[in-house]
């Protein structure tokens, strides 16, 4: 067996193993780079193997640093099936959906190259071939494919492989625990390798118990100097998370009244999706649905999904709250809230999502003064809070806890995803708590286990 690491090496984005066993050539993840321009740049690149001799493709979830780049995969010659979890497949449908649309602005106002274009994603959605969690199959004589549920977003998966005598975990994205709505990581299964993402390998989350209660805290000062709270967030878990805790504080009256906003299409969409799927909630988020309470829905609270309802916005005067695409702050309506409310001392932006490095959300985190949006220079005098326990990444505890709780430990783990300092951090705490051999690959590095 043949890894051969196409993304993700020494970085948080571009997620892209190319596994060669039992005579078949395949993808486990085929995602976007994200960050800078630089990435747009590697994005068009060629992929460094020929599409048309992969035979298949396995998609941990539907965020688009893990399956961004499948419709171009599509688009240059790959026909295989792409196996994955239901809700990942509608998911990914909606998100290639809006990057064409995204893409085609771009195309109109900049002149950039589209990545790929609306029957590229057709194609794609078409090749996929739905799976259940714990379901065993057998694409190829001898060659085994399993999904778990990571507990990362809804539907997101680790998937072990085994083939040629040797079993293989690819995480994924490992989910914190105790969050709503989706379900707690199932526990590792025996395997002799493990490639283990690393984007929180090196610090540790605030305790989630008490993220309910300091987002409470942030919303009220800031309605209480009547500013805009700003809360950019990934359109597919933590928005959807940041929702049901704002209806749980509505509903039990923990809050003063005011309005809300989801000007996020791609959220407002995915909603439909959950709601289809009630199957992959956690115990409470099912027990609400039950007695009729719509997580996703309560007073004062107002979906824009098109162009016009965002402008709208604009004339609903402050206090207000805003949740909006996208969480690094590089696209999306944010930038537009951004550029009109960070120059105002009374507002707030709450940072709840990882910021990559080059991203502007990781500017003004690390205490930017003034940013560039639009071409405009924006001083930023709002308040600039966070809170790192909204991340849907296990931090390092939960990552070496949820290694070492299996059966028998592997023989050597991969630490990828996560930028060069965080794996090097996780690969060293492996090393040093279980003995195992952890090492970081590097971009296009091949290995033979």
């Amino acid at each position: 067996m043949k890894i051969t690491f196409y993304g993700a090496a020494r970085e948080v984005t571009g997620s892209c193993y190319l596994v060669e066993a039992a005579g078949k050539r395949f993808l486990v993840d085929c995602g976007m780079f994200q960050g800078d321009r630089y990435s747009d740049l590697r994005n068009h690149e060629p992929f460094p193997f020929d599409p048309t001799t992969i035979d298949w493709v396995i998609i941990t979830h539907a965020h688009l640093d893990h399956t961004g780049r499948l419709p171009k995969l599509v688009r240059e010659g790959f026909r295989g099936p792409v196996y994955s979890t239901a809700p990942t497949c509608r998911l990914n449908e909606i998100m290639w959906k809006d990057s064409v649309h995204v893409m085609e602005m771009n195309l109109e106002h900049y002149g950039h190259e589209m990545l790929y274009h609306e029957d590229d994603v057709k194609r794609a959605v078409n090749l996929f071939e739905c799976v259940d969690y714990r379901r065993i199959i057998e694409p190829e004589k001898d060659l085994f494919i399993e999904f778990f549920d990571a507990g990362h977003i809804f539907g997101s998966a680790f998937v072990r492989v085994k083939a040629e005598g040797k079993i293989i975990i690819f995480s994924g994205d490992i989910g914190s625990d105790g969050v709503p709505i989706i379900k707690d990581t199932m526990p590792r299964p025996d395997c002799d390798f493990l490639l283990l993402e690393s984007t929180y390998g090196d610090r540790l989350h605030e305790p989630a118990p008490g993220r309910e209660e300091k987002l409470r805290e942030i919303l009220v000062k800031t309605v209480k100097r009547k500013g805009v709270l700003m809360i950019p967030a990934f359109s597919i878990e933590r928005s959807h998370e940041i929702l049901y805790e704002l209806n749980a504080m509505v509903e039990n009256r923990r809050i003063p009244k005011v309005a809300v906003f989801l000007d996020s299409p791609l959220t407002i969409r995915s909603i439909d999706v959950y709601r289809e799927y009630l199957r992959y909630y956690d115990f409470e988020a099912l027990g609400l649905e039950k007695q009729g309470d719509d997580i996703f829905d309560f007073p004062n609270f107002h979906e824009t999904l098109s162009v016009d309802e965002s402008k709208q916005i604009n004339d609903v005067g402050p206090p207000k709250v805003i949740l909006a695409g996208s969480g690094m702050m590089t696209g999306g309506r944010i930038k537009f809230h951004l550029e009109r409310y960070l120059p105002d001392p009374k507002s707030t932006l709450l940072i709840v999502s990882y910021q990559a490095h080059g991203t502007l959300g990781r500017r003004i985190k690390e205490g930017a003064k003034t940013v560039d949006i639009f071409h405009h220079a924006v001083p930023v005098n709002a308040e600039v809070a966070s809170i790192d326990a909204y991340s849907a990444h296990g931090d390092q505890d939960k990552l070496v806890h949820w290694v070492q709780a299996g059966k028998n430990w592997p023989k050597k783990i991969f630490c990828t995803h996560g930028e060069e300092n965080a794996a090097k951090a996780l690969a060293a705490r492996l090393r040093d708590d279980l003995g195992v051999e952890a090492v970081c690959p590097m971009y296009k590095e091949a290995v033979e286990l």
